[in-house]
């Protein structure tokens, strides 16, 4: 048995999928099962993993977990304790490639360092995924490019790799079910490096639709972000790293390719599989 914490996020679902149609036996973790829509053969565990004792069902036989740091908080010791009480060998992390190249306040990357830290403390086998920014982040571009086909952000020139979740699922996949990637921490990123114009130019051709990015204050952005009601880290964590990524991209590797034998998903590949996000309502639907 393979437990996914965070089994309806973008990466955790993805996982999930996988599992299943390999033929896994999959247990998934959600806080609300009734709107989880979670797919059928799944073994799914209500609980909030980042509570303390806040999971009361372990199935028999779970051997490794994938676990995202969001998904436990600060309770990550209490649930590798219980996680290890039950039998689980193996922890696949879903970390940051800030870890080892730092970008942005430095209170973030060492968020996830301690995570790390503390699942080598807990003594179950590690494998850590140190991953780029998520493709899919791109999908906070989405009202304003149906709205007006112009992204106004900051520090167009902020390059990194982008990566689709789908290769972040196929390697957690393979870390999950084979114990030879105990022990290493892997540096995942996209193909290539990308600025934010690139992005929204990508996004335009998959969509056929000319689409812009206006530049503007980064105070601008933090306002407007806070006054959409999101929390004061949201602004500091996007900013603070593209600031970082304007004065130097973020790092590129060839590490997807090596592990899963075939290229990595380009961010194209991406804005085709999510054009529809992007994509005007038909008058009248």
């Amino acid at each position: 048995m393979l437990m996914v914490i965070g089994a309806t996020g973008s990466v955790g679902r993805e996982v999930v999928d996988l599992l299943l149609k390999d033929g896994e036996e999959v247990a998934a973790v959600t806080r609300d099962p009734g709107r989880a829509a979670l797919p059928v053969g799944v073994h799914v565990v209500e609980g909030d993993p980042s509570a303390p004792g806040g999971i009361s069902e372990w199935p028999d036989g779970t051997e490794a977990v994938l676990l995202n740091p969001r998904a436990v908080g600060t309770a990550a010791a209490h649930f590798l304790a219980h996680a290890a009480a039950h039998g689980v060998r193996r922890v696949v992390v879903l970390s940051a490639a800030t870890v080892e190249h730092p970008a942005g306040h430095r209170r973030f990357a060492d968020q996830f360092r301690a995570i790390e830290q503390t699942v080598r403390d807990s003594g179950v086998q590690w494998t850590f995924l140190r991953c780029a920014d998520f493709a899919a982040n791109a999908l906070a571009w989405a009202p304003q490019i149906r709205a007006t086909g112009i992204v106004r952000g900051a520090y167009p020139s902020a390059a990194t790799s982008p990566l689709h979740q789908r290769d972040i699922a196929e390697v957690a996949v393979r870390a999950l079910r084979e114990p030879a990637h105990a022990g290493r921490a892997y540096l995942l990123t996209g193909p290539y490096s990308l600025d934010q114009r690139d992005k929204v130019r990508l996004i335009g051709e998959a969509i056929e639709r000319e689409l812009a990015f206006q530049e503007v204050a980064p105070e601008q952005v933090r306002q407007s972000l806070l006054a959409q009601g999101l929390p004061q880290d949201v602004p500091d964590r996007l900013l603070g790293s593209l600031a970082d990524y304007a004065k130097a991209p973020g790092p590129t590797t060839d590490t997807v390719e090596r592990l899963l034998g075939r290229p990595a998903l380009t961010f194209r590949a991406w804005a085709d599989d999510n054009a529809p996000a992007f994509l005007a309502p038909a008058a009248g639907s």
